[in-house]
């Protein structure tokens, strides 16, 4: 009989995709639509594997239809939510979460997946309660108690996230980025320290790069506790030159990249004024990672006028879906001469469209939203055309203590952009490239970019807050000066330092290291940055 056949079918399919199976997954659901063309599972079913596959539009569309044939499973709004949410479709992913939870569900890794939007929404929160619900259902999944540490992290319960991520390392010890993450939020002593079992866990890593990198970062961390700076740093060369080794990264790559924007702007389509936007919403935070951008941000974000949209992509992601490239790269040579014919008027509105703030956070009761993804830097001169009122605010740092904060930090491991950071003196000669780059765009724009210096903000806070709410014509309010204070998640590197008063203690960390980062030194002496 056909709905027997089907049964089977459906059983297999999903079988497939447990075990990860997608191709035999994705033939059992045709078989499935060729007997019975609107069933709802299987349509979800090719849409999770075309999820597996970042076919994203795909996928979306796909459990889209599922939704349609079956409007009250829970299961497909919450990885409808999760598809939306990849693509930066934030409105509307927020809209399949409440769906999801007006529905209600006791399958935990639907509650984790409605957890981990609401997380990738900023709303860390109210994710929460839903990572805590799925452990409930789930006590021995070691990912669930990972993404809550994360939320609890990003929200400043930094005890509570320690003790998740220890439960992390007791479900699973090769939890290799349970270990980085931990330890980022302890302070080892001599007496109490994670040396051991790191150094044991290292012993056992064999050839996964990925782990080995989590595990020496780790390390590193700790011994810089125990100011043995010399060992942390020699840890770190270990873990982050066998990552460059398996990437194969060429700062000549990054070279290419920077000369061919700066060519882009020749004086005819510098001089080019395309975009009618008028919006003065956007105030854009950026410059090096590591130099002071989550501080600024937050800052901005304690005035009653401003709200943070954190470290959005959207920008440099509009800008390649209208340069129509075919590479993944979202920025490559081939989408910078693109950009000559984009529509930069159409640019600003798709922009503005998908990084309004979600509607939970009141964001109609400001003025400005905050953008502070660093790497924005790269595209100051697009941004001038596409939102000619937008404010620009760039960071700068001390050149040792930037490359040396690149170096030490760990980014997104498959963000291709930090792939620089796994090298001193390639973290020193891209420096270098955005040194460059800034005095390329400052000689274009002048005085409509506003260079903020990082020791300067730090030694005289009050004086330099007030030229940055001056630059974006805000009045003064005290609470930008007590910025730690702001109980809004913080979701980058910076996470846990921008909770604590303005302090000098990373200005000049590089001299702990002595003699370790000359090379580095040297360098940035010849290119006279020094």
């Amino acid at each position: 009989m056909p709905s027997e056949h089907i049964k089977k079918l459906h059983i297999a399919a999903q079988q497939h995709i447990n075990r990860g199976q997608l191709k035999p997954a994705h033939q059992a659901c045709v078989q499935i639509l060729k007997i019975q063309p609107k069933h709802a599972d299987a349509h979800f079913l090719l849409g999770m594997i075309a999820l597996n596959m970042q076919q994203m539009t795909k996928a979306i569309e796909l459990i889209r239809f599922a939704i349609n044939q079956s409007p009250n499973n829970p299961e497909y709004y919450a990885f409808h939510a999760r598809a939306l949410s990849l693509v930066n479709r934030y409105p509307e992913a927020e809209s399949a979460v409440q769906e999801a939870l007006k529905l209600g569900t006791d399958n935990p890794m639907v509650n984790d997946t409605l957890a981990v939007v609401l997380s990738r929404l900023g709303e860390h929160k109210k994710a929460v309660p839903l990572f805590n619900k799925a452990i409930k259902q789930q006590p021995n999944n070691p990912s669930f108690y990972y993404n809550l540490a994360a939320s609890l992290k990003f929200t400043g319960e930094f005890e509570q996230a320690q003790a998740a991520y220890e439960k992390v390392i007791e479900l699973k010890p090769n939890y290799y980025q349970a270990h980085s993450a931990l330890a980022e939020l302890q302070v080892a002593t001599k007496e109490q320290n994670n040396l051991v079992r790191l150094k044991a866990e290292l012993d056992k890593v064999a050839n996964n790069v990925d782990g080995k990198l989590h595990l020496c970062h780790a390390m590193a961390k700790e011994f810089e506790c125990l100011h043995e700076y010399n060992q942390a740093l020699h840890i770190l060369k270990r873990g982050n030159a066998a990552k460059k080794n398996q990437l194969g990264y060429d700062i000549e790559q990054d070279k290419m990249l920077f000369t061919a924007m700066k060519q882009l702007f020749d004086h005819e389509f510098a001089a080019q004024q395309v975009s009618d936007c008028q919006s003065t919403q956007p105030i854009f935070v950026l410059g090096m990672p590591r130099s002071g951008t989550t501080l600024v941000d937050r800052i901005l974000s304690s005035h009653s006028n401003v709200i943070s949209v954190g470290e959005s992509q959207n920008f440099g992601v509009e800008l390649k879906k209208l340069a129509k490239t075919p590479s993944r790269q979202v920025l490559d040579l081939e989408t910078i001469q693109a950009t000559k014919n984009i529509d930069f008027t159409e640019l600003s509105k798709r922009y503005l469209k998908s990084t309004q703030p979600t509607p939970s956070t009141n964001a109609s009761q400001t003025s400005h939203f905050v953008d502070k993804m660093p790497l924005n830097f790269l595209y100051i001169g697009l941004i001038k055309k596409a939102l000619p009122n937008a404010k620009i605010i760039i960071l700068d740092r001390h050149p040792m203590d930037v490359c040396l904060s690149n170096f030490r930090t760990l980014f997104a491991v498959n963000f291709s952009y930090y792939n620089y950071a796994y090298d001193l003196k390639d973290s020193g000669q891209y420096f270098a490239l955005f040194k460059d780059l800034m005095k390329f765009w400052q000689s274009i724009y002048g005085d409509s970019l506003l260079e903020v210096s990082y020791e300067k903000l730090v030694e005289k806070p009050e004086q330099e807050i007030r030229k940055i709410l001056s630059y974006c014509n805000l009045d003064w309010q005290e609470s930008c000066l007590n910025f730690h204070e702001n109980p809004a998640s913080v979701s980058t590197a910076s996470s846990v330092q921008v909770r604590q008063p303005m302090n000098s203690k990373s200005i000049g960390r590089w001299q702990k290291y002595g003699n370790e980062l000359d090379e580095l030194q040297q360098y940035l002496t010849e290119v006279g940055l020094m």
